[in-house]
């Protein structure tokens, strides 16, 4: 591991000053900010990560979990994933993002990890994690030895021709679904970024992986006031119970009047090389009775655009059980 300097910034405008000399916010960057660290010294000490200027915000007054004035909820960056999973209006209006938290990483891990630091995870495909081998999100125009390599746990949505790394976020994938809004401070002021807007799509610049640009701290996130009578369930399908990332997974919220659907949000995770919103899914939900077949052809909508490589043909098929047992589980809820 390089030598680096460690900052404990005393407010908001000096962070985002030290921040913003760095050349990107993206893969590479010289400047990073910090908050549980628990991606970021990972792949530091795998030298995928080699910032010269490690910035801790944990001193920044974003560490509290407020109501709105309309009704919604105000989380800021360093709140701490158990807190957030465990407190008590997002258990009892907000439940699918409880249980997405609780059933990702460790006890000892959600401890420390922080909202703002989730919203950021990197990915787990082993391209990337092995600096011995080439990897275009890690160093552009090297090549995607996954493509043709070792795939079975990475994205069937959203690749292309220069990645197929799969996001590994739980709680990203339950804010893709509660219509979640991500608040950023720059040097240009503040700006709010629609959740499905922030994680970028890897193209043919796999590097990038969000809108942020040098400067920009993420300060909280939002959520819109409940949805009431909503049905809300988050299911992960993974090779082992704990400490496992997913195979795939779904988060539902879902509105139901009269035997139909009247209102739902679907998001998948483990699939996807970002947190990933299906509006083809919700489409084929709203309107219609909520039974076995509908459900089933919300699956197959959400799925009809998935590109399988040579090991994960089978997320396929999973990933449309996986929703479908969803929805019928959350329905009967």
């Amino acid at each position: 591991m390089r030598i680096f300097e460690f900052i404990r910034p005393a407010d908001p405008r000096a962070a985002i000053a030290a921040a913003a000399q760095s050349k990107t916010a993206q893969q590479g960057a010289d400047v990073r900010f910090m908050g549980g660290g628990t991606t970021l010294i990972d792949l530091m000490k795998l030298n995928v990560e080699t910032p010269a200027r490690i910035l801790d915000i944990n001193r920044l007054p974003f560490d509290k979990i407020e109501d709105r004035s309309d009704g919604g909820l105000m989380i800021g960056a360093t709140v701490r994933n158990s807190d957030l999973a465990y407190h008590a209006k997002v258990q009892r209006d907000y439940s699918v993002l409880s249980q997405a938290i609780l059933q990702g990483a460790s006890a000892q891990i959600r401890n420390m990890a922080t909202v703002g630091g989730n919203l950021l995870q990197r990915t787990r495909c082993v391209y990337f994690r092995d600096t011995a081998m080439p990897c275009n999100k890690r160093e552009p125009g090297t090549g995607c030895p996954a493509i043709t390599g070792h795939n079975r746990t990475l994205a069937i949505l959203g690749t292309s021709e220069q990645c197929i790394a799969t996001n590994p976020s739980d709680m990203c994938v339950a804010m893709a679904a509660l219509d979640a809004t991500i608040l950023i401070n720059g040097q240009a002021g503040s700006r709010a970024v629609a959740f499905g807007d922030f994680h970028v799509l890897p193209g043919k610049t796999p590097h990038r992986e969000t809108v942020l640009e040098p400067g920009d701290l993420i300060t909280h996130v939002t959520l819109p006031p409940p949805i009431p009578g909503s049905k809300q369930l988050y299911l992960k399908l993974r090779d082992r119970a704990s400490y496992e990332f997913a195979l795939a997974s779904a988060a539902i919220v879902l509105t139901i009047a009269g035997g139909k659907i009247t209102r739902a949000r679907i998001a998948l995770g483990g699939v996807g090389t970002k947190p990933w919103r299906s509006p083809e899914a919700e489409a084929a939900l709203i309107g219609k009775a909520a039974n076995e077949a509908t459900f089933r052809q919300a699956a197959e909508a959400a799925l009809r655009n998935a590109k399988a490589q040579s090991e994960n043909g089978f997320k396929i098929e999973l990933a449309k059980r996986c929703l479908t047992h969803a929805l019928r589980t959350a329905a009967a809820g």
